[in-house]
């Protein structure tokens, strides 16, 4: 009986959730019940997949609306009348169009038409499909209206969009947040009506007791409804089945394309790499995954051919038929990867393939992926209110001052202290935490499907310029509808740029195959580069933490670093299998106190879980759980999940087998605690052999081509540390980086020989379009021969060009800076110039004659922080006081357990909090040779020594070694004072 019902998937305006619905329609007796949210089909999945636990038929719709101006309710007679609707929806949602008044003529859906909005248009013809929607509010006025008469196309639409008076109030606030406005300002127009609720059948039926027709019309119409999609166990694959015209011509390519990718991949394959390969073509074909290979290795080939550097991840890495054909570059055989963690029997959902492309081509292979396939959308992602935020916007919305909204929103309050206002911001901003705020575009996930994308849902066009669906990946999932994933990073654009940079520096280098990953792993200095932590710019082994631990595992191979990419993650690190990791690795002895069973499933790990294809082993080995039983473990760990009580009746059997099979309790715990202590950190082991490749990638061109690689870097924005570390690092390396200089600065940096010139993009305050104009004359014209020459050719501000003189742009005048500030105020004072057109004649310039004027290192230095925000100079220099006896960090190790003085520049500080909930903080610092060391500061030291940002610190603290890794336990530290600005004399 109700055919206009809104979730709070009518963004700002619903007050309840789908499942909320569908549970108030059941306790109402309600048989049948229409979801029609405004403008958006967001819960429609979902809701037509759990109305089946109400015992309720689904029927869904759209609720067309300008604004609040409701103009018409869409109802589907079936799949394709959703379709239908969906459509028209998005044609004006991508267009930004106005809903008009008069639907569209739909075959498979029906038109109910608010009787305010009849009568406003003065509609008195109805095509069979359109209907005149009725409330309980609108009998009053019916009786006196021409459409008493039009007994065929009277219908109830009573709207439902809240439940009590708490649920009225929350809308009102959701409608002042959604117009920015204060609540008493809200118009009566934006609000729903209080009266927009559900009834009990026998209720809304003595409504309409005297136009019981209206009833009836409206049962028939709910008969002719009838919505279908296949769900959970149920459900089959929407994605595009066909690659080409059919199965059997999809398998023969895949099968061809693995017969030209074998002799290259392995030069004489074994028995066991042919077996593995035929095992898995089978299992493919047989499971309908042909078709999701083929298209991934469409994308992938279509990036080789531009030229792109791209990176195959995820699940997939586990697989020789994607080894192969190019979708990942890691050797299943060489590194055992365990198949039934990509493909098994008990899986619905095809493998993951992450493929990873540069942050800067990412847009053009969407664009190739949206031009080259039928059925295209991006996913979406919900974005919820935050509490924080929401008591912000409440805060505002009510009218509070902002320090009653600061004080709120962190907590930092009293009960007594809060008034009337501030005890409704905490109120319903409990209620509305968690709800849908607005659908954002999910970071990675490409949907390709056979059926129209609007069969599913409507589509939105965000400012990244593709369609996008309403829903996100669980509801995905549920309907069998699985993203590909299309990832950008800075890591690959790192090592294109660095290629590029090679090609221009050192022309006479051979071009370089970065995909000879085999070499790189194999070479002496590259692995050197690991195993002494000296990754510093290199792809996801650069942070102090991977840095440690490269060092004390004595990293110095490519297996290593798959190990070490994986037992760095939070799961395995908190739940002590790092440690335990580290002591079996670097003391063989300790191997044999592993359990004996756990030891033969796990050898290369010496019996530790480091990887999710580890909880599937042992959950299959060791308790005896099927495939399709452990695999519910590793989702379960990665929240890929709905029902916990699937997990937990997974949990029992797990402990229950281990007790039949004879372990005893505290073993069978911990292992079972292990498990579970991965909480969706642990990393297929493929996607870390992925990110391994990578990595060597990076350390093979930093280690023989360190400037270029660190220009590279620096173009792509870094990565873990700051752009000064970065620039310190480069110097380490043997590269003079010089600021700024209009002749040889571009606007990324740019290498010349071993001098890196910083580029002009990093100057504060310089505008673009002076860079622009500076950079364009300079390519056309030549370089500029002195300040006049400058002022003559490029039309610029005082102010722009001080920023140039400042940072020393014009050094290779051998003018001093102070000289040649005053000369340009008074050239271009002289000359003032305010057009670009080009010149006929060069102008005189005067000769000024200026008396000596000081200037020194110091305040470069001050210049080059305040412009690029760091100095090129040593900053110990720059400290004001004479330094103590100290040690140097590379000492360290002949002073364990003594208590020492180092002096550092700081370079990364994070907090941690302990197990005891007490804060520690972790720094990392560079001593006056540049080289590292790390230290400890517990809760004490962190709030009666803190750190102030940036600068040289005094460092006193005991020195502790932990497997060949020295760090500082500090005792205290203080940060240095620096020379005085000679700027402010």
């Amino acid at each position: 009986m109700y055919l206009n019902c809104h979730s709070y998937y009518s963004l700002r305006f619903g007050t309840f959730s789908e499942v909320e619905l569908l549970e108030m329609a059941a306790s109402y007796g309600l048989t049948s019940l229409a979801l029609t949210d405004i403008n958006n089909t967001s819960a429609c999945l979902n809701f037509i997949r759990k109305s089946k636990d109400f015992g309720i038929k689904p029927i869904v719709g759209i609720d067309f609306r300008n604004g609040t101006k409701q103009k018409f309710v869409g109802i589907a007679k079936n799949n394709e009348g959703f379709y239908e609707l969906n459509s028209f929806l998005s044609r004006y949602s991508h267009d930004k169009l106005t809903i008009p008044n008069i639907a569209p003529e739909f075959e498979y859906a029906f038109i109910i038409y608010p009787l305010e909005q009849v009568m406003q248009m003065e509609k008195t013809t109805f095509k069979t499909y359109e209907y005149i929607g009725i409330s309980i509010e609108d009998l009053k006025r019916l009786p006196f209206t021409i459409y008493k008469s039009y007994t065929d196309k009277l219908v109830v639409q009573q709207q439902v969009t809240i439940r009590s008076k708490r649920d009225f109030n929350a809308h009102r606030l959701l409608r002042a947040i959604d117009n920015n406005i204060l609540l008493s300002k809200l118009s009566k127009s934006e609000e729903c009506r209080e009266t927009d609720k559900m009834h009990a059948l026998d209720e809304l039926k003595e409504h309409f007791q005297q136009f019981d027709f209206i009833l009836d019309n409206t049962e028939q119409l709910l008969e002719q409804c009838t919505m279908h999609f296949e769900f959970g166990n149920d459900r089959i694959s929407q994605n595009q089945s066909l690659y080409l015209e059919s199965e059997e011509a999809d398998f023969k390519l895949l099968k061809e394309l693995c017969d030209k990718g074998l002799p290259k991949r392995y030069a004489n394959p074994s028995q066991k790499v042919k077996d593995r390969l035929q095992i898995e073509l089978k299992t493919i074909r047989e499971m309908s995954f042909v078709s999701y290979f083929l298209i991934n290795w469409d994308i992938v080939n279509y990036s080789k051919q531009k030229g792109f550097v791209h990176v195959g991840r995820g699940s997939g890495a586990n697989s020789i038929v994607a080894y192969l054909i190019g979708i990942t570059d890691v050797d299943p055989i060489e590194l055992d990867l365990y198949f039934e963690r990509f493909i098994n029997p008990y899986r619905t959902s095809p493998p993951d393939f992450d493929i990873d492309f540069s942050w800067k081509e990412r847009e053009e292979i969407t664009e190739y992926i949206f031009s080259r396939f039928k059925n295209v959308a991006l996913l979406a992602v919900y974005n919820t209110f935050k509490y924080r935020a929401v008591v912000r916007e409440l805060g505002k919305v009510f009218g509070l001052p902002k320090e009653e909204i600061d004080k709120i929103s962190v907590g930092r309050y009293q009960k007594p202290e809060l008034d009337e206002f501030g005890a409704l911001v905490i109120k319903y901003g409990k209620l509305i935490q968690g709800f849908p705020n607005y659908v954002s575009v999910h970071s990675c996930g490409i949907l390709i499907l056979d059926k129209p994308i609007h069969y599913f849902s409507a589509t939105d066009m965000p400012p990244k310029g593709f369609p996008t669906v309403q829903f996100d990946m669980i509801i995905a999932e549920d309907v069998g509808i699985f993203k590909f994933d299309i990832l950008g990073q800075r890591g690959l654009a790192k090592i294109k740029d660095t290629l590029e940079i090679i090609k221009y520096n050192r022309p006479e280098v051979p071009p370089i195959d970065i995909t000879e990953v085999e070499k790189f792993k194999r070479d002496p200095k590259v692995n050197a580069l690991l195993k002494g932590g000296k990754a510093t710019g290199a792809y996801y082994v650069e942070s102090p933490a991977m840095r440690g631990l490269m060092q004390k595992l004595q990293t110095q191979d490519y297996l290593g670093l798959v190990a070490a990419s994986s037992i760095i993650r939070p799961g395995v690190s908190s739940s002590g299998m790092k440690q335990e990791f580290i002591k079996r690795q670097r003391h063989p002895e300790r191997r044999k106190e592993g359990h004996p069973i756990l030891l033969e499933i796990m050898p290369e790990t010496y019996g530790i879980m480091v990887y999710q294809e580890d909880v599937l082993k042992v959950a299959n080995q060791f308790a005896g759980l099927t495939l399709g039983e452990a695999d519910v473990l590793r989702r379960g760990m990665s929240g890929k999940f709905r029902s916990r009580a699937e997990f937990t009746a997974v949990e029992e059997k797990f402990i229950a087998n281990c007790r039949a099979r004879g372990y005893d309790d505290h073993l069978t715990f911990e292992v079972w605690n292990q498990i579970k202590s991965f909480a969706g950190y642990a990393f297929a082991k493929g996607h870390s052999a992925s990110y391994a490749v990578e990595s060597y990638q990076s350390l093979y061109l930093k280690c023989y081509y360190p400037l270029e690689f660190m220009v590279a870097v620096l173009n792509n924005g870094g990565g873990f540390y700051s752009t000064e570390h970065y620039v310190h690092e480069a110097m380490q390396c043997g590269g003079q980086v010089e600021a700024p200089c209009i002749n040889h600065s571009d606007h990324p940096n740019i290498i010349i020989g071993d001098t890196i010139y910083l580029g002009l993009g990093y100057l504060k305050n310089l505008e673009h379009y002076t860079v622009k104009r500076l950079l364009t004359e300079r390519n056309f014209n030549g370089a500029y021969t002195s300040l006049d020459d400058f002022i003559d050719r490029v039309l610029i501000s005082i102010e722009q060009l001080t920023i140039l003189i400042r940072i020393g742009a014009f050094r290779f005048t051998g003018i001093a800076k102070a000289e040649l500030l005053w000369q340009a105020i008074f050239k271009l004072n002289a000359s003032k110039q305010q057009t670009v057109q080009k010149q006929l004649f060069k102008p005189d310039h005067k000769t000024f004659v200026l008396p000596k004027l000081p200037s020194s290192w110091i305040e470069d230095a001050y210049d080059q922080m305040e412009l690029l925000g760091f100095t090129l100079y040593d900053y110990f220099r720059l400290i004001d006081e004479p330094f103590k006896n100290s040690i140097k960090a590379k000492d360290m190790c002949n002073h364990i357990g003594q208590s020492v003085l180092l002096y550092g520049k700081l370079v990364n500080t994070r907090f941690h909090e302990a197990s005891n909930e007490k804060l520690m903080r972790f720094c990392t610092f560079v001593d006056q040779q540049g080289d590292y060391f790390d230290t400890v500061h517990f809760h004490d030291t962190v709030e009666r020594y803190p750190i102030h940002g940036m600068g040289v610190y005094e460092c006193y603290g005991k020195v502790i070694e932990e497997f060949g890794f020295c760090s500082i336990e500090i005792i205290k530290t203080r940060k240095l004072a620096l020379k005085p600005d000679p700027r402010l004399n």
